[in-house]
């Protein structure tokens, strides 16, 4: 019934529908919905069309740039003439190192890039950009450079490490001389030796693959590079792996490497050193000094060979009148170097250098050289130094050596300011800013907190003399009150001196001051050594002994006078120096030489005198 309801009313609707609007109205209706969904269609395509077209011409006009064909583009680029390239030359701000800089990197571009380079293209910006990246690599090299507190790794740190150096090679050296019968190559010997002890002595450091194997340099020399490239280098330029790798093989293989032979070339080291000394004239004491303490036969079997040349070549001379004066005085000098380096030599062959312990038995007690004179005289501070580096307090002797030089510089500065003072001159700020950058220095070097290795001294001391470094102006004697402390730690503390005068580095001391020969410096009977007075230098001996070998059956006529005085200055110290001119006539022959003493030579020789008529 349902359905045929359906039926019913749908045939009624379509019978109703037709009768309405006719047999065709279908198609009509059909054909209205057509129009309308087409006409639809048409709009919105027009309008969209419109729409896009002006957003195109906007998009055209505002953002894109007008472009032209490609491969003409081209040619009329390619066709352009090369603009010039301005190169900003400042690397550190100093004109004299900015130069030299630029040409090394110059000589450098031509050397390892253009020669290969230019076969390639003749496009100058890859060679701009190297350059560019370089030069970007020196100046931060140069800022970090100005940022970085180079005193303490110069004064401390490098002097430190070189003097270790000496100190291994030294005992290398020893352990060599002890077994030189068992051994067949003792230079590779010693370079083995060198490293064994460097590992004793460093604890966890051998630097000996970097050292004897060229394929661990040049690694050790990458990784370097690897290092400063990361710190330097931009980090877009540090990421291109083939840019790295180039600047990399460049500064190892040819500028580091090369750099680290020619420093390392026996030659050149030679050279140098006798570049440096050409313009300066050795101090006597010092050259006398270098001799009397040379353990190397061959170094003084040089220096015999070559004063005996020069004394042949004198006494070829024809000479008269005053030069012939001059040229006796050249000969005399001569012979006695001759004869330093021979008894040296034989000192050497005959083994003392080992027995200085046993020498020193045989004269009971020995002389007690009081600590002040040891701080003053340069062959006996070299021993003590060398002891106290090995008790690990050599912190202390630096600290009060530098209070020295300190104290000399400042009185020299404020002597200085006090007379042009005098002159209109003022200068006081300038003056004060230089001492009180010094104090500072020697503060933080060796009493701050941060200072390796530190003093070790009274924390209320240290306290006090920040706060008169920050509030009052440097003096002279701003540190005398620390000086005096760590003075008294040396000589009381059984660490130093007193353990020092036990070790066998005080007798070879005693034994380079020819103070174990002499019977006058024996100890005394209540148990203590006789102090020595004055300057331990030995000079008055070995005049003393000159003189005892003239045979007693000669009549000798002697005359000495004080020919000229001057003024040295060693090592920041100045002291007056006497030029005393010497006669001596005996029947057969008349010599003449010249010495030289300072006033202490004077007095040391006035109380030896004066103690031998007492006894």
């Amino acid at each position: 019934q349902t359905s045929l309801s359906i039926w019913g009313w749908g045939s009624l609707g379509v019978v109703l529908f037709l009768v309405t609007f006719g047999p065709f109205a279908i198609f009509y209706f059909a054909f209205y919905i057509l129009c309308f969904v087409g006409g639809g269609f048409v709009v919105t395509l027009l309008f969209g069309k419109s729409n896009s077209e002006k957003y195109l011409e906007q998009c055209e006009h505002s953002f894109l740039p007008c472009t032209s064909v490609g491969i003409p583009k081209c040619i009329e680029e390619m066709k352009r003439e090369a603009r010039p390239i301005k190169i900003d030359r400042r690397l550190t701000g100093a004109n004299i190192i900015d130069e030299p800089l630029q040409q090394v990197i110059q000589f450098s571009l031509r050397d390892y890039v253009q020669y290969w380079y230019y076969t390639l293209s003749d496009d100058e910006s890859f060679l701009l950009e190297i350059r560019q990246t370089l030069q970007y690599a020196l100046v931060q090299f140069s800022a970090r450079s100005k940022e970085t507190d180079w005193q303490p790794y110069f004064t401390t740190r490098l002097v430190d490490d070189f003097g270790t150096h000496l100190r291994v090679f030294r005992k290398a050296q020893q352990r060599i001389a002890e077994k030189a019968d068992q051994m067949k190559d003792q230079a590779e010997e010693l370079v083995d030796t060198f490293f064994e002890v460097e590992v004793e002595m460093e604890k966890e450091v051998c630097r000996d693959l970097v050292c004897t194997s060229p394929k661990d340099e040049e690694g050790f020399l990458r990784d370097l590079c690897e290092v400063l490239l990361y710190i330097l280098l931009p980090p877009g330029d540090f990421q291109n792996k083939i840019m790295r790798y180039f600047v990399r093989e460049i500064l190892s293989r040819g500028i580091l490497l090369p750099l680290i032979n020619q420093l390392s070339d026996p030659d050149y080291i030679n050279q140098y050193v006798i570049w440096m000394i050409r313009d300066s004239n050795c101090n006597y004491e010092a050259f006398m000094n270098i001799i009397k303490l040379s353990d190397n036969i061959g170094e003084l079997e040089a220096v015999k060979d070559k004063a005996s040349e020069e004394l042949q070549y004198l006494r070829s001379l024809d000479t008269a009148g005053d030069d012939i004066n001059t040229i006796k005085n050249q000969i005399n000098s001569l012979l006695y170097v001759i004869k330093v380096c021979d008894s040296r030599i034989q000192r050497l062959q005959s083994g003392k250098e080992i027995d200085t312990v046993k020498l020193a038995a045989n004269f009971g007690k020995l002389c007690t050289v009081p600590l002040d004179h040891i701080l003053v005289d340069n062959v006996a501070l070299q021993f003590f130094m060398d002891y106290m580096q090995q008790t690990g307090g050599q912190a202390h002797l630096f600290f009060w050596m530098t209070v020295e030089g300190y104290r000399v510089t400042a009185q020299q500065q404020l002597e200085v300011l006090q007379s042009r003072q005098k002159d209109g001159k003022h200068q006081t700020n300038q003056t004060k800013g230089l001492l009180r950058a010094a104090a500072f220095g020697v503060y933080e070097q060796y009493l701050s907190e941060k200072a390796s290795p530190r003093v070790n001294i009274d924390d209320n001391l240290v306290a006090k003399l920040a706060e008169t470094l920050n509030h009052d102006d440097p003096t002279p004697e701003i540190f005398d009150d620390i000086q005096r402390k760590v003075y008294e730690l040396m000589l009381r503390d059984e660490r130093f001196y007193p353990s020092f005068k036990q070790n066998v580095l005080y007798v070879r001391m005693l034994a380079e001051l020819d103070m174990l020969k002499d019977p006058s410096f024996r100890g005394s009977d209540d148990g203590e050594g006789e102090s020595f007075n004055g300057s331990p230098t030995g000079s008055i001996n070995l005049s003393l002994d000159d003189l005892s070998n003239v045979p007693s059956d000669e009549t000798v006529q002697l005359h000495a006078y004080i020919s000229d005085t001057g003024v040295c200055n060693d090592h920041g110290k100045t002291y007056a120096l006497y030029a005393i001119t010497v006669h001596r006539r005996n029947p057969n022959a008349e010599e003449t030489w010249k010495t030289y003493r300072r006033y202490s030579d004077f007095h040391d020789f006035h109380m030896r005198i004066t103690e031998q008529v007492i006894n």
